[in-house]
């Protein structure tokens, strides 16, 4: 789980507005971060294959998140994957 002190820079950098919580860029970039730590976790605990499944599925949530994003809005999906330095 993130702290909460990380999760609120998070939110603050890739919110839309002031009391934006739950875009998409915001619930991407979260994902993001809870799928590096989850990376770095099995460089240590191999094994874990409870909780890589739960990557799996987050992995997954992302990857629907930014077709929608793709789907509606293609400037604000480019600007998302430059900030988090996804894809090509």
């Amino acid at each position: 789980m993130l702290a909460s002190v990380k999760k609120t820079d998070i939110i603050t950098k890739f919110r839309t507005h002031e009391s934006d919580t739950g875009s998409p860029e915001v619930q991407i970039a979260i994902l993001s971060e809870r799928i590096g730590e989850l990376t770095e976790h099995f460089k240590t605990h191999k094994k874990d294959h409870g909780s890589r499944r739960g990557l799996l599925m987050l992995v997954s949530k992302r990857r629907r998140l930014l077709d929608y994003l793709k789907k509606t809005d293609s400037d604000r999906y480019r600007d998302v994957i430059g900030k988090l330095g996804i894809r090509k």
